[in-house]
């Protein structure tokens, strides 16, 4: 084990699935100087510019390149700077890489990692904040990751990069510095659709999913001094997500609060809470509940930014009120 941050483990992936595999490489703006958060920085010194490529300003036409360079054998990793940014290369990714196995009978696959950070980060605005995974889970073909922890940051990496899929790979901007022991094994991965049970318990179950896992673990934290025992599951990947621990945890508590960054309408949180009602309903001791985002646009102003986060104090305000239902 050692310890690193979100963005460090992240990077040790990359290098050592290059190291492993020839045919993987890295495009985007600017990584010849570590990219816009440092995530790529010093790896132009070990595998050269060929390797780690710079692109113009853009995104269709890195994401173009990248999905013909998928289909002829390579395995490229496309960094979008931002997820919103990933929008100007939608068709290419939506309408070309996520179909062009199905539509060709499995003749071609595009083993492709698109790197889009997600979430509120110091005031960057609404062009530059937005949590966009469930559209990308609406997609048929596409694989949607979601990491909260460094050490699923770098198994989940791993496993995208060998992936023959495309993954849609979103990491919490406001996660790059988090710390933890991570594994220094080259073949550590973490598989997809499998969640992690981030804390157990009895009363209630929170589903929830990168950053804002942190923030429920917090408040079932805090909930614990009030005699309420929350389980936690930390998703990890969308699609696939892990049905039957969610399932399985709800039948437990008879409880779910699925907890999101994401604008709460038409979010993820609607899928979790409309097959957990349609396959519990019976057993729930309350009815299922979501928290996220309002639909408005996220603000440049700190105090307009922070009125449209889904806090702590919200977090055990929701779970105060379904524990007490037929408590």
């Amino acid at each position: 084990m050692a310890r690193m941050s979100y963005l460090e483990a992240a990077k040790s992936a990359l290098a050592e699935e290059m190291r492993r595999d020839p045919t993987v490489w890295a495009v985007g703006e600017d990584l010849g100087r570590g990219g816009v958060f440092g995530q790529y920085r010093g790896l132009v010194d070990e595998f050269g510019p060929e390797r780690i490529s710079d692109a113009p300003i853009s995104e269709a036409c890195i994401m173009g390149a990248a999905v013909g360079a998928a289909m002829m054998g390579t395995r490229p990793v496309v960094e979008m700077r931002f997820s919103d940014f990933a929008l100007c290369a939608i068709d290419e990714l939506v309408n070309q890489a996520a179909k062009a196995r199905y539509m060709f009978g499995g003749q071609t696959k595009v083993p492709l990692v698109v790197r889009e950070p997600i979430g509120m980060w110091r005031s960057s605005a609404a062009q530059h904040s937005q949590s966009l995974e469930a559209w990308y889970a609406h997609i048929p073909g596409l694989v949607v990751v979601c990491p909260a922890t460094p050490a699923d940051n770098k198994g989940l990496l791993k496993s995208a990069i060998r992936c023959d899929d495309p993954v849609v790979y979103m990491e919490h901007k406001g996660l790059w510095p988090l710390e933890d022991e991570v594994p220094d094994d080259p073949d550590f991965l973490i598989p997809f659709g499998k969640a992690r049970f981030a804390r157990e318990g009895r009363d209630i179950t929170i589903v929830s999913w990168s950053k804002q896992v942190h923030v429920a673990a917090a408040a079932a934290e805090k909930l614990a001094s009030e005699n309420i025992d929350v389980e936690l599951i930390d998703l990890r990947t969308l699609w696939p997500w892990d049905k039957e621990a969610v399932l399985a945890s709800v039948e437990k508590t008879g409880r779910l609060l699925v907890v999101q960054e994401a604008v709460s309408v038409a979010g993820f949180g609607a899928e979790i809470a409309a097959t957990v009602a349609e396959r519990l309903h019976s057993r729930l001791k309350a009815p299922v509940r979501r928290l996220g985002a309002p639909r408005i646009p996220i603000s440049y102003a700190p105090p307009l930014e922070d009125a449209v986060r889904v806090t702590e104090a919200a977090t055990m305000k929701a779970v105060r009120e379904l524990v007490a239902v037929n408590s």
